[in-house]
């Protein structure tokens, strides 16, 4: 994906954790158009296995740790950029694809949700958006460029998903105050909102297998969405191409929302007895 204007520019991407996520493949496609990327992990211990990730690639130097449940961490983040051995001082960009839920509890109603288990998830999904964009300010340039990762909006009726559905709304909701509140910088903020990926994070999801399943036959074109797919569209928010926009969840999902009556999916529920 060539000529995206982001030769020469520097992009924190913050949530790599292995080959099957968002972050990684944002790395790749930043990375072929010239642009500088810095990671920012949780721990040392994933620092090094992203690090081996990018082995023989510039990424592998640039790796920051800061555990965003740990506000001095991200509070320390203009100090470690200015302080890796190419200091980089100026960002361009902000890639946020950070998610945490604890489903060790198994699927539960979302009556029972428990506070400890969503108030951990909201810090860690969603207001570490607000507080990471809050600790850059001072390192984004004039016309940088944040973009989170959220969910399609059908997806946030994914009974599976449980309570990180409400989570992701509100991340969607920061996008729009974020945006409104760094305007005077010149800084835009805007959220892809993916459908369902076949990611390692989602694994860990009760139910998510059926889910993705069905949202692949439920695509216009009955094949499954990409994680490639969802990162090309992060790159180009990122870029100078699409400075017109601001302030907007960009739903990518293969057509899937649109598509809740595709006839071969109607005709299977009608051969399953299940009709009126």
């Amino acid at each position: 994906m060539a000529g995206l204007l982001l030769e020469g520019r520097s992009v924190l991407v913050a949530g790599v954790a292995n080959k099957k996520s968002v972050a990684f493949a944002v790395d790749r496609i930043l990375a072929e158009n010239g642009a500088r990327v810095v990671h920012v992990v949780r721990d040392d211990a994933l620092a090094a296995d992203v690090r081996q990730l990018f082995a023989n690639t510039e990424s592998s130097r640039d790796i920051l740790v800061c555990d965003v449940r740990e506000p001095p961490q991200i509070e320390a983040l203009p100090r470690l950029l200015a302080g890796l051995p190419t200091p980089c001082t100026a960002l361009h960009g902000f890639v946020h694809s950070i998610a945490f839920a604890n489903y060790e509890r198994g699927p539960l109603p979302f009556h029972a949700t428990a506070r400890e288990d969503f108030l951990a998830a909201v810090d860690v999904s969603c207001f570490s958006l607000t507080a990471m964009t809050n600790a850059l300010v001072p390192c984004l340039a004039k016309d940088a460029s944040v973009v989170t990762l959220s969910i399609s909006d059908t997806h946030l009726a994914a009974e599976s998903y449980g309570y990180m559905a409400p989570i992701k709304a509100a991340l969607d909701t920061s996008v729009v105050f974020l945006a409104k509140s760094l305007a005077t910088h010149g800084v835009r903020v805007n959220a892809v909102k993916a459908g369902p990926l076949k990611t390692s994070a989602s694994a860990g999801i009760p139910g998510y297998l059926d889910n993705y399943q069905f949202a692949e036959a439920a695509t216009l074109r009955h094949r499954a969405l990409q994680t490639a797919e969802v990162a090309q569209v992060v790159a180009f928010l990122l870029s100078p191409l699409s400075s017109g926009i601001n302030a907007q969840g960009l739903v990518v999902d293969a057509g899937m929302g649109r598509n809740f009556f595709d006839k071969e999916i109607v005709a299977r529920f009608s051969r399953a007895g299940q009709g009126p």
